[in-house]
C-alpha cells in the first residue's frame, strides 16, 4: 500500500512540530480568532459542542466532532469548492515550556491532495510558530 493510504480512512497526512511555548499558550493561539484564521479560516470562535457546525469567512464549512480543552479538537472540514475531510489538531507537553503540535487530516481524495495538504499544514505550522514568537 502506498505511503499515506490507509484501509479505513483513505489518504491521510500528518504534520507535527515541537514549539517553544507551553501547552496553554499554544492552545490559546489555536482557538483564538488570530489562530483560527491561520489553520481553519476566518472564524471568531471554534465550536464547543459535538455536532455544532461552523462556516469560515471564506466559505469553508464543517462540524465539530470532539473537543478536549488544551488537548485536541477533531472536526470535519470542507474548504470552498473542495471535498470534506476530517482534521484533528492535538497539543501535548514536550518538556519544560515546549509543546508538540500535530495536525492530522484523513479522508483525502488522492495522493496529489495528500501532497498539497502536507505543504498546507507545514505552512500553517510555520505561521503559528511565527505568531507565538511574537
Amino acid at each position: 500500500m502506498p505511503t499515506g493510504l490507509t484501509e479505513n480512512a483513505g489518504w491521510e497526512i500528518g504534520v507535527s512540530r515541537t514549539l517553544s511555548a507551553d501547552v496553554g499558550e499554544v492552545w490559546a493561539l489555536l482557538t483564538s480568532p488570530e489562530g483560527l484564521a491561520l489553520w481553519l479560516g476566518g472564524l471568531d470562535t471554534l465550536p464547543t459542542e459535538p455536532g455544532e457546525g461552523y462556516t469560515t469567512a471564506d466559505g469553508g464549512t464543517g462540524e465539530l466532532r470532539s473537543r478536549h480543552e488544551r488537548e485536541r479538537v477533531r472536526l470535519t472540514w470542507r474548504p470552498p469548492g473542495g471535498e470534506e475531510s476530517t482534521v484533528q489538531v492535538t497539543v501535548s507537553r514536550a518538556g519544560e515550556g515546549r509543546t508538540l503540535l500535530r495536525f492530522h487530516q484523513e479522508r483525502l481524495r488522492d495522493a496529489g491532495e495528500r501532497n498539497r495538504q502536507r505543504a498546507h499544514w507545514r505552512s500553517v505550522v510555520d505561521a503559528l510558530q511565527r505568531a507565538l514568537a511574537g
